[in-house]
């Protein structure tokens, strides 16, 4: 599969169906390579993307992440070859532990032993009983890593890594792990607007739900050398600013490039409103485009 550089993420769920395959068809035809989607609790993922892939021609989506406690390993692997057979291998499947509150508290599940769950899952993916037709190739397979064990078995037992809420420098040490050849595929959040306060208020809105509500992401950062301050309040201005990209078109580019240098293969942007609502702003994504 030929993913590209760049892509698109984004929470749809705001969206009414229809919205969302114009939104798709706009990310294809501004050059975009892949639409990322997430699960949460919202759409399901596989039915939304099939839905998307029947609105496109071209576009990748991707799962950014689907999540292994929602369905067994056999399910996963059969919805994957499915959604690639069905759109031509168009479909890239992201998988991911999620977290404690979204796992534990709303599904019921033991979040006790992720990793070791994840890396008995993907073992149990490659041997799933599959009697379809088979796609022509393989769905990639990419694992939701931030910490070194996640990220050494996304090197070794996966096509490649999907990080989110990462700086460059996370980049740079994830390829470091990975060595060179496995897929990283960053998501970054931007935000087109030069004003400070108005971009780290909108900022500060988007980072709310992950620091410090979700360990993993805080747990992350401070390996990255971020200190109790830096999550207080609404997190400090130089954690925003390392999250979240805002400025001219220019500079977020250069924020781009800085995750491609870092080792990224692909860079899959998420483009914040400056007004807060919760929509992809389309003025963004027509303006960061590659050309």
């Amino acid at each position: 599969m030929e993913i590209g550089k760049l892509g698109a993420w984004f929470f749809l769920d705001s969206m009414g169906a229809e919205e969302t395959a114009e939104f798709a068809r706009t990310v294809e035809r501004l050059g975009y390579r892949a639409l990322w989607i997430p699960e949460a609790v919202g759409r399901e993922p596989f039915a939304h993307a099939g839905y998307l892939l029947s609105k496109t021609e071209r576009l990748v989506i991707a799962t950014g992440i689907a999540n292994i406690w929602a369905r067994d390993a056999m399910t996963m692997a059969a919805g994957a070859k499915t959604l690639a057979e069905l759109s031509g291998g168009r479909f890239a499947l992201g998988i991911g532990v999620s977290h404690e509150p979204l796992v534990a508290r709303l599904r019921g599940h033991d979040y006790k032993k992720p990793y070791s769950y994840m890396r008995e899952y993907v073992t149990k993916m490659k041997s799933a009983l599959y009697k379809a037709v088979p796609p022509k190739e393989d769905p990639p397979v990419l694992l939701a890593a931030l910490h070194p064990k996640m990220l050494q078995l996304a090197a070794t037992e996966a096509t490649g890594t999907h990080t989110y809420f990462v700086p460059p420098e996370h980049t740079a040490k994830a390829r470091a792990i990975l060595g060179p050849k496995p897929w990283i595929c960053a998501e970054q959040a931007v935000i087109l607007e030069t004003d400070a306060q108005t971009a780290r208020r909108v900022a500060r809105e988007y980072m709310k739900t992950y620091v410090p509500r979700l360990p993993n992401y805080t747990r992350n950062l401070q390996n990255l050398g971020y200190a109790d301050h830096d999550f207080a309040d609404g997190c400090s201005d130089r954690l925003v600013d390392a999250i979240v990209a805002w400025g001219t078109a220019d500079k977020i580019r250069g924020r781009i490039e800085a995750h491609y240098k870092a080792g990224a293969t692909h860079v899959c942007l998420l483009p914040l409103r400056s007004d807060g609502k919760p929509l992809p702003d389309l003025r963004a994504l027509e303006a960061l485009a590659a050309r």
